[in-house]
């Protein structure tokens, strides 16, 4: 290896510890808020959910969608390198100021501003690009949407009534009905491709993040039917501890979709130097390296961020956090698996206010919220300028 690819590779894991550290917020907000747990002990467990989604996701879909956002032939290391500097100096500055801004958007602003400035607009590829930016509305709205569901179904399983149960069953009945489909059809293309039976354990850590969802689905379902029967003093207790399962999953979520974002890169530049050939001979020491920086990122944490999504968007009661990272989990699960990478600081943020506006819509604070929005709209934008500028100054010196 050069020295400049081990330098590119030493600040992208850098860059990655940075995201975990800038977004422990978002793994740790609600169940810090809700005192379920101690803001030491929930980056302990946020950190350690983050490093378990290496073992869960395993296609490297996100990742790949990442290296593809600047032309293959275009990508130098002088564009990594610019781009790497460019999201490190603005995540950096927006922790400083306490904006949940997107550690995503910024790395993927960096890397393609720094290829336009190096080749033009034809040189990145508009797909990821334009995939990615629709996201930004998309994936707030999507956990918006489902953590408003949830919460919805929470309150109305507190009735005293037999509907609520039917609910739950015909929702454990339907994932049950769609997990098993797609491990038929999964099934059914690993026999065609290999016919060989015995690929069946392959097939299930396949689909594994699948069998994941399904249970924390089926799981909840079971626990809205079990609170039905409690009262408040009792129930909230027992959503004190369901927020443990809730908050773990939202941190693989987490872990799953911005690790990847950083083994994108660094299997970018391998290519650029002809390390290796193409995606698909990316070094297992990379996906390691990048759930173990992203993890001991997050066991730094970061409390100013914690502050604003966990207390200033809208109060978050044990009950709002469960609904709020539920939602936020299955957005990022489904998110990976269409290989779009997207914004955990948006997505949680997104599910928040999702929980608040079930109360009414001046629960949320929507002044804070519009500023949050303002970072979202600006963080892609500005961190290509910066990148491009950082790309002409490197000019003049390499």
């Amino acid at each position: 290896m050069s020295a400049l690819l081990i330098v590119l590779i030493i600040l992208a894991l850098i860059f990655d510890y940075i995201n975990g550290f800038h977004d422990a917020a978002n793994s740790i907000a609600t169940v810090v808020s809700t005192k379920v747990l101690t803001p030491l002990q929930a980056v302990v467990w946020a950190a350690l959910f983050n490093f378990v989604a290496f073992f869960i996701f395993k296609d490297h879909g996100v990742a790949n969608t990442i290296a593809k956002i600047v032309k293959e032939d275009v990508i130098t290391l002088q564009v990594i390198l610019a781009g790497l500097v460019a999201a490190i100096s603005w995540n950096l500055l927006t922790w400083w100021f306490g904006i949940p801004s997107s550690s995503s958007h910024t790395l993927i602003g960096g890397f393609a501003g720094a290829g336009i400035a190096h080749a033009g607009f034809t040189g990145v590829n508009s797909e990821p690009i334009i995939k990615t930016a629709s996201f930004i509305v998309l994936a707030p709205l999507i956990g918006m949407l489902m953590a408003f569901i949830i919460s919805l179904w929470f309150i109305y399983s507190f009735r005293k009534s037999i509907y609520p149960k039917i609910i739950s069953w015909g929702v454990i009945l339907v994932v049950l009905f769609f997990l098993s489909q797609v491990l038929e059809f999964d099934s059914k293309n690993f026999k065609t491709h290999y016919g060989n039976p015995m690929l069946d354990i392959l097939l299930f850590a396949r689909n594994f993040k699948w069998i994941l969802v399904s249970f924390i689905v089926i799981t909840m379902s079971l626990f809205t039917m079990f609170l039905g029967s409690l009262n408040a003093a009792r129930s909230t207790m027992y959503l004190k501890r369901f927020q443990l399962v809730s908050s773990a999953a939202f941190g693989i979520g987490h872990g799953g979709n911005d690790a990847q974002k950083v083994m994108g890169i660094i299997t970018a530049a391998l290519i650029s130097t002809h390390y290796i050939k193409s995606f698909s001979d990316m070094p297992n020491w990379v996906p390691i390296a990048c759930y173990s920086a992203i993890s001991l990122g997050t066991l730094s944490g970061g409390w100013k961020i914690i502050k604003t999504m966990g207390t200033r968007i809208t109060k978050v009661t044990p009950f709002e956090g469960v609904a709020a990272e539920t939602a936020g989990a299955i957005t990022l699960f489904l998110t990976e698996n269409l290989k779009i990478p997207v914004s955990t600081t948006h997505t949680i943020t997104g599910s928040i206010i999702g929980v608040g506006a079930t109360k009414r819509l001046s629960a949320v604070r929507w002044g804070v919220t519009i500023n949050i929005l303002w970072a979202w709209v600006l963080t892609i934008p500005v961190s290509a300028l910066l990148a491009a500028g950082i790309y002409a100054v490197m000019g003049m010196f390499m």
